[in-house]
């Protein structure tokens, strides 16, 4: 064979490698660099909620929308009709837990629930009855249910996602619920679980740490063959 078949040959092997080894350096850290900017924007979203989270209560609104007032902090008063509903959850502080969604009657003539907050498992069946309150909290429409998610016990009262209208049917209420943040009226030991973002996921900045990584492990084994393939080449 001419030499000039071998040169060829080879610098083909070269530049196949040397394109591709670009190519997919450019695809890892354009990902990593659309993360970096998501991250940007999910913790100013994250920031966006948090001051809306603590922003002046304002009056239960007549009609509260899903979209427009998730989050958004109310007063009501009124009184508890000891009617609950009872979700399994957990705590850093006590474990496995009971969130407690109650009934509450406004003064307006409106029945809501209002999340309590927390009561311990032994503590789940305790007769909190009916007691005048006032309640400062966040509207909120909980997305708790995936694949993986049992279906609730309604007959056992044992909750494991709150689903607004399936509560509401339950409890013979409005679909609002509020999530307590204060409650003048605690006397029935339930501690407030309020509204944060510690459940909203921001995940971007590993995204982006894995992008990079790989980037730099294809540069790492790009230039690795390369090598071999020059030293192949010379002997």
């Amino acid at each position: 064979m001419p030499r000039f078949f071998y040169q060829g040959t080879t610098s083909l092997r070269l530049i196949l490698p040397l394109f591709f080894g670009i190519l997919g350096t450019v695809v890892l850290v354009s990902l990593g660099n659309w993360q970096v900017q998501r991250l940007a924007w999910k913790e100013e979203v994250l920031a966006d909620i948090n001051e809306r989270i603590v922003a002046e209560p304002v009056a239960l609104p007549a009609a509260p929308d899903e979209d427009s007032d998730r989050y958004l902090p109310v007063t009501v008063s009124g009184a508890f009709t000891g009617e609950e509903l009872h979700f399994l959850a957990s705590t850093k502080q006590a474990g496995a837990v009971y969130r407690v969604v109650a009934r509450f009657e406004t003064d307006a003539g409106r029945a809501v629930m209002v999340d309590r907050g927390w009561v311990k498992t032994e503590d789940k069946n305790v007769n909190r009855g009916a007691a005048e309150a006032i309640i400062v909290g966040n509207l909120h429409w909980p997305d708790e249910r995936d694949n993986f998610t049992p279906d609730n016990d309604v007959d056992g009262n044992i909750w494991f996602a709150r689903d607004i209208g399936q509560m509401a049917e339950a409890l013979m209420t409005e679909p609002v619920l509020v999530v307590a943040r204060e409650v003048s009226e605690n006397s029935a030991g339930v501690t407030p679980l309020p509204v944060d973002t510690a459940g909203i996921p921001n995940d971007h900045l590993g995204y982006a740490v894995t992008w990079y990584g790989l980037a730099i492990v294809w540069v790492a084994m790009t230039l690795y063959y390369l090598r071999r393939t020059r030293k192949t080449k010379k002997a």
